[in-house]
């Protein structure tokens, strides 16, 4: 029954894949040939579940076989002023936030960040406050020494499932006050 399923499950999505590839940016479906109306929605941000994000329409043509430059999602919305994306590093701790700034790269599902740049601090506000994000449980706010723990364990055993929360990917979404601190941090939930 099982693989019954399985195979089911992955006939559809084989399905939806191809269905959605034979179109191409000139095959809206439009009978009139202005295909303005597709246009306008396929470049329409769709929102994310977790953290509130929109993620980008996909840049790039997805025609198999054409090489039209990236593909996927290549860049994440505009923060707010104050944040930005990290990937936190090794010393981590109750006081302070060790992190990367990132750049962006393409994704299948969504925008990934690779870091860059030499490792930063920033130390922890007093009121502080992290949100961790997961697919499989629900969102969680916790402390920042719950937060320095669920950090450090995913940095030692990244896309753990069993320490104090389940790992994501290690991005967070960083909040800094004017003199630099982390008021608010929030992991991004991945599949």
């Amino acid at each position: 029954m099982l693989n019954a399923r399985r195979l089911l499950s992955t006939a559809l999505l084989a399905t939806t894949a191809l269905g959605l590839a034979a179109c191409g940016p000139n095959d809206s479906g439009d009978s009139s040939g202005t295909g303005t109306a597709t246009a306008a929605a396929s470049t329409a941000p769709t929102v994310a579940a977790t953290g509130g994000t929109a993620k980008p329409a996909p840049t790039g043509n997805a025609t198999a076989g054409t090489d039209n430059g990236p593909q996927g999602i290549c860049t994440h919305e505009p923060l707010p002023a104050g944040q930005k994306w990290v990937i936190p590093a090794k010393g981590t701790s109750a006081t302070a936030l060790v992190y990367q700034d990132t750049k962006d790269e393409c994704g299948v599902n969504d925008v990934q960040f690779t870091p860059t740049g030499a490792n930063k601090t920033a130390p922890f506000a007093p009121t502080a406050k992290g949100h961790l994000n997961s697919v499989v449980v629900a969102p969680k706010e916790v402390d920042v020494a719950a937060l320095v723990k669920h950090i450090n364990e995913c940095i030692a055993t990244p896309h753990d499932s069993k320490g104090s929360y389940p790992c994501q990917n290690n991005y967070f979404r960083v909040t800094l006050d004017a003199s630099g601190k982390v008021v608010d941090m929030v992991e991004r939930a991945e599949s």
